[in-house]
């Protein structure tokens, strides 16, 4: 049903088109994590829709019209948008709203973000914020658009209705969405319905038509889980394989909602067969077009279809991952397949992250090691020692000072110290130098100063060539707790050991002076985080070790994550840990037999090596 304001939406083929003889703005939208159709930009629609005029099959590069897409491109045949250094695709439609609205006259509605940047509603909120504003309403409540947002006109400010934050808003004019009269021409239309056409076996036709399919396979197995069905439709979670060269053994059948417009060469395409019978693929003729929440598929057993011999890639997707990038598994499929060679691609099996469930009677205390739980002690919280003394306290002056590089300011140890003029200590001269005791290695004494006040201040010094660790190091990680308990269940690799379940909780809070943006919140995702070792001899000397590094605070930072990019955020900090328990598919579970003296050698690192051990 169209929204108050927003023009009529006529969604048909994957495509919406107007009725004959009636102008509609054209608005192309793409779907995001959360579930919302996010407008592109009418630049961007213009250039979208001058390629589908020359095109209705073809591919869209966003980048050259928009230098901030130019990771994207829109495949029109399928509608999807399709990152191209991480294979994220997502589904793409085209709107249509009517020509005295908002998109029509160039009005973007924006509201001002934490950032301070200012961000476009969607369309058929802008539509109705316009429309509220023309008739010169005094407010407008967005509750029926499902947000509980108040449009306040007077102070052109956003209300949260129940967190009564305030935002600002904005009313701005923008580059006016295509404007299109009529229906769309015949050739530029996907085909609708079935008919008895024999599909054609070109070596071309036979490339595209099983990569486009493997392509279609895998879009339809990401949305199985957030448009789900009933068991027949969706089928069951599990590894999914299509088969996109030949073999000798039967080929796996693969049910898609395609029509006639994945082929090029043919109206329509029931099955694809080459000439030696090595394609097996059985195609519906329903008009579905991939449409969000219309694409099933149904798949037998995966594994023992795959004929023998044939190497399979698993890909990533948006709800899992895998060992190979889809973008690198479609290309190799083109290429095997372009060679004559067979491939499959499959949906990789998900890791086993936690072990079965276990009471709390059979968790018991680690052999040798008191208590169950650390909390952050305070007396690291403290900061504060005089740089001056904690630099003299590890060095001793040189008298003959050689004519050597400083590895800090990259001035020769004979002349002044770079920082001269920039720092300024009293009973620190600039020509000052000083040998650190154990390592020997020499530096200005005032460059020292300079390295220790760039750091976290705790009293301790790392010499910046060979690493070596004077006093001791602390972290700035942020206050929680450290559980830790045996488990009656054995890793991988470990058949004879029971397991050392390590659980890690730190809460959100605001920052420190120690750490990146003081004063500012930072985030906590996926706490409690759970960790598991080995419960023999070694994996308990490593929990010791941990459980020091965790009272030194090392084991967290804050900082950015590697993964998802979010800054101001809780991240490890060099100690790694697995957090896989029954699999290694992430690489971050057993067996690997070199972690735990991995871990060791990074603990040393950090200052805490196995002399920390007491008897």
């Amino acid at each position: 049903m169209a929204r108050p304001g927003s023009g009529l939406l006529v969604p048909v083929n994957g495509l919406g088109y107007p009725p004959q003889n009636l102008a509609r703005v054209v608005v192309w939208e793409w779907l995001n994590e959360h579930g919302r159709w996010r407008p592109y930009t009418a630049a961007v629609c213009h250039h979208i829709e001058n390629v589908l005029k020359g095109d209705a099959r073809g591919s869209v590069v966003l980048g050259q019209v928009d230098a901030q897409l130019s990771p994207y491109i829109i495949d029109l045949q399928s509608m999807h948008q399709f990152r191209q250094d991480t294979g994220t695709m997502r589904p793409v439609q085209r709107n249509f709203y009517d020509p005295s609205s908002a998109p029509g006259k160039g009005v973007v509605w924006e509201w001002e973000n934490d950032n301070g940047s200012w961000t476009p509603y969607d369309m058929e909120i802008c539509v109705t914020i316009q429309n509220a504003y023309e008739k010169q309403h005094p407010w407008l409540d967005l509750t029926s658009l499902g947000f509980c947002y108040l449009i306040d006109f007077n102070s052109m400010s956003q209300t949260n209705r129940q967190s009564q934050r305030k935002r600002r808003l904005r009313r701005r004019m923008d580059l006016a969405y295509p404007l299109i009269m009529g229906s769309i021409p015949k050739s530029q239309s996907w085909p609708v319905g079935a008919s008895s056409g024999q599909p054609c076996s070109c070596q071309q036709c036979i490339l595209v038509n099983s990569t486009r399919a493997a392509s279609n396979a895998i879009l339809a197995s990401q949305r199985r889980k957030p448009h789900g069905g009933t068991a027949g439709n969706a089928g069951t979670a599990g590894t999914h394989t299509v088969v996109l060269g030949g073999g000798q053994a039967k080929a796996e059948q693969v049910q898609l909602p395609l029509s006639a417009a994945n082929f090029p060469c043919s109206p329509v395409m029931p099955s694809l067969s080459s000439a030696h019978g090595h394609h097996t693929l059985t195609i519906n003729g329903q008009n579905n077009l991939n449409r969000p929440g219309t694409q099933r598929i149904s798949v037998g057993t995966a594994r023992g279809a795959i004929p023998a011999g044939v190497p399979a890639l698993p890909v990533k997707n948006l709800t899992g991952s895998g060992p190979v990038h889809p973008a690198l598994a479609g290309m190799t499929g083109i290429l095997m397949c372009a060679a004559g060679l067979p491939v499959c691609l499959t949906r990789a099996p998900k890791p086993i992250l936690h072990p079965p469930p276990i009471n709390k009677s059979d968790m018991k205390p680690v052999p040798g090691i008191n208590g169950m739980r650390r909390k952050t002690k305070k007396k690291h919280l403290r900061r504060g020692k005089n740089p001056e003394d904690v630099v003299r306290r590890y060095t001793e002056k040189i008298k003959v000072v050689p004519d050597e590089d400083c590895t800090i300011c990259m001035e020769r140890l004979v002349m002044s110290s770079g920082y001269e003029g920039v720092l300024q200590h009293k009973g620190i001269k600039p020509e000052l130098v000083g040998k650190l005791g154990k390592c020997g290695h020499m530096y200005h004494l005032l460059c020292l100063v300079a390295m220790y006040n760039n750091g976290n201040k705790d009293g301790s010094l790392q010499c910046p060539t060979c690493k070596t660790i004077y006093g001791e190091k602390t972290g700035t990680q942020p206050p929680g707790k450290m559980e830790y308990h045996v488990i009656p269940h054995c890793l991988p690799g470990y058949p004879d050991s029971k397991t050392i379940r390590i659980v890690y909780d730190i809460p959100a809070g605001i920052q420190t002076n120690e750490h990146p943006n003081p004063g500012k919140k930072f985030s906590a995702r996926g706490f409690p985080r759970h960790c598991y070792l080995p419960d023999s001899e070694k994996g308990r000397k490593v929990l010791k070790l941990l459980i020091m590094a965790w009272d030194r605070r090392l084991i967290f930072t804050i900082g950015t994550s590697s993964t998802t990019g979010e800054s101001d955020t809780v991240v490890w900090n060099e100690i790694h840990h697995k957090t896989e328990f029954g699999s290694n598919l992430t690489g971050h579970g057993y067996p690997d037999p070199n972690y735990l003296d991995n871990v060791l050698a990074e603990l040393s690192a950090q200052g805490i090596g196995e002399d920390n051990l007491k008897d």
